[in-house]
């Protein structure tokens, strides 16, 4: 009998260890939020505010076309010298496609990107790890690939 109950109890906490991580309604919704003001702070060509998303240490990174950076400020100065005005940013369109829970206050976001500019459109997708950091969701990764 007691090597039953070792069983069941190690089979319990096997899936109980393994089972995956679910996002509460207020998380997802402030994520989400997040998100949308990304997408409002680039739609008003405020580089900015787009960036108060992002974690700001010395620690974020920022992988895309150019390889990776290292840093809240160099990752603002490239998005500045990327798009230094209004008609190179353009207008953004961000979905999420798909978001998981990785622990408690660590979520992994898989997306697309779509820019619409005069100088030429840019789409791609993107993946974001964003962590609750002080009681605040924040991008502590961004990896965007731009489609060719």
């Amino acid at each position: 009998m007691q090597k039953i109950i070792i069983l069941v109890l190690t089979v319990f906490f096997s899936f109980s260890a393994t089972a995956e991580h679910r996002l509460n309604e207020k998380d997802e919704s402030n994520i989400r939020k997040l998100i949308q003001q990304q997408v409002d702070a680039w739609n008003e060509g405020n580089l900015e505010k787009f960036m108060e998303t992002y974690w700001k240490s010395d620690q974020l990174s920022f992988v895309g076309s150019r390889g990776p950076t290292y840093g809240w400020q160099a990752t603002l100065d490239n998005y500045k010298k990327g798009y230094p005005d209004k008609k190179a940013m353009g207008h953004l369109d961000l979905k999420v496609l798909k978001l998981t829970q990785i622990d408690k206050k660590t979520v992994l976001m898989i997306g697309r990107f779509e820019l619409t500019r005069e100088i030429g459109d840019a789409a791609g997708h993107f993946t974001l790890v964003i962590q609750k950091i002080e009681g605040e969701w924040k991008i502590i990764s961004d990896h965007s690939s731009a489609e060719k």
